[in-house]
């Protein structure tokens, strides 16, 4: 008598299991074990069904079942690792994977997992050898090419890893994943030579929509850029007087590099020298407007150009000159219409590219064709609906701090930021899967129960973090909340836009977040206690809207990283400069061209190249600092627990030093660290915490 049932019971188990109905494949092999005791793949199966069902401690012991009727049977040890792995008992699934591999040294996914096993434990170089082990035993292994990226990148060796990731994509240039990951790679890179293979990889990934954030990837995008001979001839000009070079030509020159149009029209630009040269273009296009002709490449650059100075919000500074040339033109425009005569679209472009359409009476009245349609939809109709929005935002209670109402009017003025595209997460987890990355320290492990989180996300801008945090949790119901109507509208739209219908968005003050009379699993809150008149009392609000057990995730501002930023506020008060428009971009074009340590060093940020971001980032009406002792001290006063910093970066750099995993939770610890590396919290510090 065989020792497994027929071969079509066994498919229909398997097929059921593969459609992931694991009760139906778990019933159907309970039952015919009693008939096959010593079948090794019911076994295995009823281990996988139960794994499905999350049941992970019955599920190795019918593994073990398995190993006792056959002890050389590698798939159940594989199995049983992935099992293990799932419990956190990353020691017992390293051995289980170690196991199946001495039965079979090429068992692929062993290996595979085994150096994601190693990783976790922090042998990032033994994760190295099992991947490529795994590569060695299956050349098309692509998440292996993908997961030895990852490892090389947590080795800083980023050139590497970016190499492997190319791999990745020759085996599958569809496999949207590697492109995230490139995303990461090229963050940190630099190029030193052309390269138009890469170029074609960077212009896929921008066009393909929110596969990164786009400014993330503009660095290297700009050095890459900047190596095109062509391009590199144009920079060399002073253009302002280089009279023997016509306007017409330089655009087409440009216009021929796919990915700076792309680039320019859909992100910020963090570079001087290309910000000059398309200032300096705008300038001779608009002074040269009669003469030009029109042509293909000239409406096309135009348009990237009229799109680019848009998301920065016309962050360029305009000479007198300019300024007359603007009024002239729009008088033009707006004589035209009313006549009933369409204008040239070079002259729609060319004022596009110094004030936003919509602000004019006639914007309704162009028309929609080809060449300046996503100017006209970008500019005109998008800040329409956006406008039409406002109107059915809920509200909480009318905002009357007098703090929290001079930051309302900033952000009502200046949304930020103004962003096109994100980076998204294509597959959603659930808050356990997301903490096995996060790897924070829990004090109440009921959160890793949740499967439905409630979130309430205090101070959303314009989006970017609700969207991205609908990407990351799975079955999350998310609240939104901003003073701002204008950054709220603008978040709604792109909520709609990209098809997400879990995010409720309402215009709230935090300090009068106890009329919601509402608790949640997670609290988010960015950016945005340290603009507070007394950001202890908004986060105590935030406290009280938090469950037992929750965990808070909150960004603060650093007192040692800002010290070049405060150096700069103070520079402004001392000159008591406005925060109009117009002396934001004097003051920020003195900033260009200062070789102040303090000046050069904000010019690496990329907030330096948006209007709204530079007014948040040295202009804010109200800003706090914190240090990690004051940090601690308000933990304690909160009751609340520190868990962990967030930020895969900040913390490779510092269990570089410090290795003990108890010392990542240690403030003490930290605030060693950072005053020995004061630019550690450049951007923020980005914590979790939990009541």
């Amino acid at each position: 008598m065989s020792q497994d049932p027929p071969i079509k019971k066994l498919h229909l188990i398997v097929n059921l299991l593969n459609q992931e109905k694991y009760e139906e494949s778990l019933a159907l092999s309970s039952n015919l074990i009693a008939e096959f005791p010593k079948s090794i793949i019911l076994h295995n199966i009823m281990g996988a069904s139960r794994s499905g069902l999350e049941q992970f401690d019955s599920a190795i012991e019918c593994y073990q079942n398995a190993i006792k009727i056959n002890s050389n049977y590698a798939e159940a040890y594989y199995n049983m690792g992935i099992a293990y792995r799932n419990l956190d008992s990353i020691k017992l699934a390293i051995d289980s994977y170690s196991k199946a591999l001495e039965i079979n040294p090429k068992y692929s996914n062993a290996n595979y997992n085994l150096g994601n096993a190693h990783k976790l434990n922090g042998d990032v170089k033994a994760a190295i050898q099992h991947y490529k082990n795994a590569i060695k035993n299956k050349p098309d292994f692509i998440d292996a090419y993908i997961n030895l990226g990852n490892a090389l990148m947590d080795m800083h060796e980023h050139k590497s890893a970016f190499e492997f990731y190319l791999k990745a994509i020759k085996i599958n240039k569809n496999y949207t994943n590697t492109y995230q990951h490139i995303g990461r790679a090229l963050k940190k890179m630099s190029f030193l030579k052309p390269n138009s293979n890469i170029q074609e990889i960077m212009h896929f990934i921008l066009s393909q929509k929110n596969i990164v954030k786009p400014v993330d990837i503009s660095r290297a995008a700009i050095s890459l850029i900047k190596l095109d001979p062509s391009l590199n001839q144009i920079l060399q000009l002073d253009l302002k007087n280089a009279s023997n070079h016509p306007v017409e030509q330089i655009v087409s020159l440009l216009s021929s590099n796919k990915l700076l149009l792309k680039l320019m029209s859909i992100s910020l630009i963090p570079d001087t020298t290309i910000e000059t040269l398309l200032r300096d273009i705008r300038y001779k296009l608009i002074k040269s407007l009669d003469k030009i002709e029109f042509n293909p490449n000239l409406v096309h650059f135009q348009s990237a150009l009229a799109l680019h100075c848009f998301t920065n919000e016309y962050v360029y500074y305009q000479s007198d000159e300019e300024t007359k040339l603007v009024e002239i033109l729009q008088n033009k425009i707006e004589n035209s219409i009313m006549k009933g005569i369409q204008p040239e679209q070079t002259c729609i472009l060319c004022l596009a590219s110094y004030k936003a359409l919509y602000q004019y009476k006639w914007s309704h009245l162009l028309k929609m064709t080809p060449d300046i349609y996503e100017v006209v939809k970008r500019q005109i109709l998008e800040p329409k609906l956006e406008n039409e929005l406002k109107s059915n935002l809920p509200k909480l209670q009318k905002i009357t701090d007098h703090i929290s109402s001079k930051v309302r009017n900033q952000y009502e003025g200046s949304p930020y930021p103004r962003w096109v595209q994100t980076g998204l997460n294509s597959k959603p987890s659930t808050f356990s899967k997301i903490n096995k990355i996060l790897r924070l320290k829990l004090f109440d492990k009921k959160i890793l129960e949740i499967k439905k989180p409630t979130i309430l996300i205090a101070g959303c801008g314009t989006g970017q973090q609700s969207i991205n945090v609908a990407s990351n949790y799975e079955n999350a119901k998310i609240l939104a909340l901003d003073l701002s109507l204008s950054s709220l509208a603008y978040a709604k739209r792109k909520t709609k836009e990209l098809g997400i219908n879990n995010i409720e968005y309402m215009q709230a003050d935090i300090l009068n977040l106890e009329k919601l009379n509402k608790k949640f699993d997670i609290v988010i809150c960015s950016g945005v206690l340290h603009h507070m008149d007394n950001p202890i009392n908004g986060w105590k609000s935030l406290k009280n809207c938090l469950k037992d057990g929750g965990l808070m995730n909150i960004g603060l501002y650093s007192e040692y990283a800002r010290k070049h930023i405060i150096k700069i506020r103070e520079e402004i008060n001392k000159l008591n400069i406005n925060s109009n428009d117009h002396t934001i971009k004097e003051f920020r074009r003195n900033l260009m061209n200062s070789s102040e340590l303090h000046h050069k060093k904000i010019k690496r940020s990329n907030n330096f190249y948006s209007l709204s971001e530079i007014r948040d980032l040295i202009f804010h009406v109200q800003e706090h600092r914190f240090t990690i002792p004051e940090i601690k001290q308000c933990l304690n006063e909160l009751n609340l627990n520190f868990c962990g910093f967030d930020s895969d970066e900040v913390i490779k750099n510092f269990k570089q030093i410090y290795f003990k995993d108890d010392d990542l939770y240690n403030l003490d610890k930290w605030h060693q660290f950072e005053e020995s590396n004061q630019d550690t919290f450049i951007k923020m510090y980005q914590f979790w915490c939990q009541n």
